[in-house]
């Protein structure tokens, strides 16, 4: 890994000094991977410096970028994970950067996150007991996007205690939040930094802080730490290089080389046999890490960074991300967890039930998709659902569809939609490319429509929807019925929480916008009431539209009949006790938007239907030809000019519905059978025919 050293912070004297020796060829290191990168420059700003990529202003490389992001999502199904970097590389990364380690800590800033856009917040890397900084090397460039990361690196011999380890972050803290102090600063610990970050917030209750705690050490289990100080003080000294020597562990030999190829070999199916070989490969390089003397000291740092930020946890007042596995814990439990989070007041616990101990080294763990899910991230004194959202990559698209594969396979969706002549196409042809779009549609029972609309619609025309959603799906609260990871797909796929200002917002920003006027309503419908409309009467959506020219896209979907039927509706769970009372929970917990509306609307009570299968039928969908709003801006303040258009939207999204009803029954495809003979005999990518249009 490329690094540049930021300069250490000064005024911190390490208990024991390594030699000037040391400390140069540490520095060397650093200096010459620094210089191997060209096209990096290097800034000074007082105490540190930072890496920054120069800008490349030439025509054709313009040009290419243009064409790079006209399409990123035609190609999704081949998308590869956003994640490239493992266990193995983070030893082979630490090897070259720990060697004969010497100096006081100081921060660098990794050269795969010097791509940055202006005004992203700073994150600062606290590591875990390691202390190489290198624990987010598989996110780097990810991270590298959103953020301006700094990461701290404490020496192998650096005997710094706890509380001038805090020091000197809360100095960075102090001058960094002095230069930009309307720049939110990250700090994200990993184990015992997790301590010492939750230190740094309790002593800077005014600064701008949001913390990211992966398994925070919250006790010391002494049942393991003391006989382990014991076995270790009586092991001789110099174990590396009895390791070497014994066993024949040395980098670059045949055995170590084997052991890498074994890496390689098992990079592709991940698991304990990639990292077991990865970790055999690079004993050496751990030896190294954690030499006697240092592991004993790493011991005493834990025990005295635990009961630090436990003393100190009440004082906490910043927003707080916890990362919490779900085995493999000897730092923490799980009351300390659930005391933390009842202590800090802004705090949410993301548990990772099938991830161990480190966890940023595992699979299926990218931080950046956990803050753009748990809508941590912003760029001012709060999260702005729109300034601060940041697009899918093509792998999160992807993840997306895979989630809901079984249902878009079972479906076949049938997407049709009417050009400006108004002829009616099988494509999403139809659908104006230039925002501001308002699609005001029809909404499915639990919003099944949803994952092979948006993501199709993304693919084929690269028009990302912006869905206006219940802000029940927004909360991260810890003692909801639902586990609130289960929205995850509404915050990666950019929904906003529905309100008039978000939806003035958005139009201003010409967005494409998805609203379902009948809301929860619609989508917890009951038993008889699919395809029926639950609209309030007043124009809602209609001014706001032409206010900005907006063009209205109705649409109409069908198919939920042909997947399940109702058995068991709202009206029947409240003739069961314990359902009537979860429902009443639920309905609580959400919130009714509409309340105090007396029409049907009103009625929006949050509950799980009882759903039997049906072997799968087809989803249609059909957009209806664009209303124009432009240049109608004064016509539609009169409110029966309004009041009628917004009838006229109503009736063609009911009349796509009915055409989609009709239509349908002449799909000799409709049925699952003659799908799956079709694609057996014309392969399975095949596009399936429907009904002549």
């Amino acid at each position: 890994m490329a690094a540049t050293v930021l300069g250490s912070v000064f005024g911190i004297s390490p208990v024991s000094s390594p030699s000037t020796e040391r400390v140069k060829r540490t520095k060397s290191y650093l200096r010459g991977r620094t210089q191997a990168i060209k096209s990096v420059t290097r800034t000074n700003h007082g105490c540190v410096r930072r890496v920054h990529k120069n800008k490349d202003h030439d025509g054709e490389g313009a040009k290419v970028a243009k064409l790079l992001v006209e399409s990123p999502y035609s190609k999704v199904e081949a998308a590869r994970p956003d994640l490239g970097k493992r266990l193995s590389d983070f030893m082979v990364e630490a090897r070259d950067l720990v060697g004969d380690d010497g100096g006081p800590p100081r921060w660098f800033s990794p050269l795969e996150c010097s791509t940055q856009a202006p005004g992203s917040p700073l994150l600062l890397f606290i590591p875990g007991i390691d202390g190489t900084g290198l624990g987010l090397i598989r996110h780097h460039k990810k991270l590298g996007e959103i953020f301006d990361v700094w990461c701290l690196h404490i020496p192998v011999r650096d005997r710094t205690p706890a509380k001038d380890l805090v020091n000197l972050i809360e100095r960075t803290v102090k001058s960094e939040n002095h230069r930009f102090p309307n720049r939110p600063i990250y700090l994200v610990g990993d184990s015992i930094g997790a301590c010492l970050a939750l230190d740094v917030a309790a002593r800077n209750r005014n600064i701008d802080l949001s913390l990211i705690l992966a398994n925070p050490a919250t006790h010391v289990n002494n049942l393991m730490s003391q006989p382990l100080s014991g076995m270790l003080n009586v092991l001789p000294d110099g174990v590396p290089t009895l390791l070497e020597e014994i066993f024949g562990f040395t980098q670059g030999d045949p055995l170590t080389a084997m052991l890498d190829a074994l890496t390689n070999e098992f990079s592709v199916s991940g698991g304990i046999l990639r990292d077991i070989f990865a970790v055999s490969a690079n004993l050496p390089t751990l030896s190294r890490i954690f030499p006697k003397e240092t592991l004993l000291w790493k011991l005493e740092l834990l025990k005295s960074a635990v009961a630090s930020a436990n003393s100190h946890v009440h004082a906490v007042r910043a927003e707080t991300l916890i990362l919490l596995s779900g085995r493999d814990q000897w730092l923490l439990k799980v009351e300390d967890i659930d005391r933390l989070a009842v202590t800090l007041p802004k705090c949410i616990v993301r548990k990772m039930k099938d991830n161990g101990q480190f966890l940023f080294f595992e699979d299926g763990v990218d931080l950046v998709t956990i803050i753009k899910c748990t809508c941590f991230y912003r760029r001012g004194k709060s999260h702005d659902h729109l300034s601060d959202y940041i697009m899918p990559t093509t792998f999160e698209l992807k993840q997306q569809i895979d989630d809901h594969k079984l249902l878009i396979d079972a479906t076949s969706p049938v997407m049709l939609s009417t050009l400006a002549n108004g002829k009616v196409v099988r494509s999403l042809e139809g659908l104006p490319s230039e925002g501001p779009v308002l699609y005001v549609g029809y909404h499915m029972l639990l919003g099944f429509e949803l994952p092979p609309m948006v993501s199709q619609i993304l693919k084929e025309r690269n028009i990302h929807l912006r869905g206006l959603a219940h802000p029940m799906l927004f909360t991260n609260n810890q003692d909801a019925l639902v586990d609130t990871q289960m929205f995850d797909k509404y915050k990666i796929m950019g929904g906003v929480p529905v309100s008039n200002f978000n939806i003035y917002k958005l139009l201003r920003l010409k967005s494409h916008v998805l609203l379902y006027p009948g809301g929860v309503r619609e989508a917890l419908h009951r038993k008889g009431e699919e395809y029926k409309l639950f609209w309030p009467e007043q124009p809602e959506f209609v001014r706001v539209a032409s206010k900005f020219g907006a063009k209205i896209v109705p649409f109409g979907v069908v198919g939920e009949d042909d997947i399940f039927d109702i058995v068991l509706d709202a009206n029947d769970q409240k003739n069961i006790p314990i359902l009537k009372d979860l429902m009443e929970e639920a309905t609580k917990q959400a919130g009714n938007l509409r309340e105090g509306d007396e029409s049907e609307l009103g009625n929006q009570e949050a509950y799980f239907p009882g759903l039997l299968p049906k072997i799968p039928g087809r989803f249609y969908y059909y957009f209806g030809k664009p209303i124009e709003t432009a240049g109608r801006e004064q016509e539609l303040k009169d409110r029966e000019k309004a009041q009628e258009l917004y009838l006229q939207v109503k009736s063609e999204v009911e009349e796509c519905i009915a055409y989609l009803k009709m239509k349908r029954e002449s799909d000799p495809y409709r049925n699952l059978l003659p799908r799956m003979l079709y694609q057996a005999s014309h392969g399975f990518s095949s596009e399936i025919p429907t009904f002549d249009l």
